[in-house]
């Protein structure tokens, strides 16, 4: 395979790509307005609160000294929390980008 027919495959499969998660995912979820996008980036936005008053709350709690593993722990279900919530926000961000939701404007 030379550079031009591989350049060729890769538009092919970029194009299929696109038309299978339209299909996939547009019929799913409904037209979306940014009023509906609203609930989304607030409930990032407490989660990346709660994560870091969680943070702050607990410097404030151990002081010079290292948390326990339990206060670790409790932090730690906090981040993946709002780590999981970011990487859904960016999911939905990409999705719109790409053109496999529909958007009213």
């Amino acid at each position: 395979m030379n550079e031009l027919d591989i350049n060729r495959l890769l538009l092919q499969f970029e194009k299929a790509v696109r038309e299978i998660n339209r299909e996939e995912i547009n019929p799913r979820i409904p037209e979306l307005k940014l009023s509906e996008l609203n609930p989304v980036v607030q409930m990032v936005a407490k989660s990346r609160a709660r994560y870091l008053k969680g943070l702050f709350d607990l410097a404030s709690i151990t002081g010079e000294h290292i948390p326990t593993p339990e206060q670790i722990k409790k932090l730690k279900v906090m981040r993946e929390a709002y780590m999981e919530l970011v990487e859904g926000s960016k999911a939905l961000e990409v999705a719109i980008e790409r053109g496999y939701l529909d958007v009213e404007v």
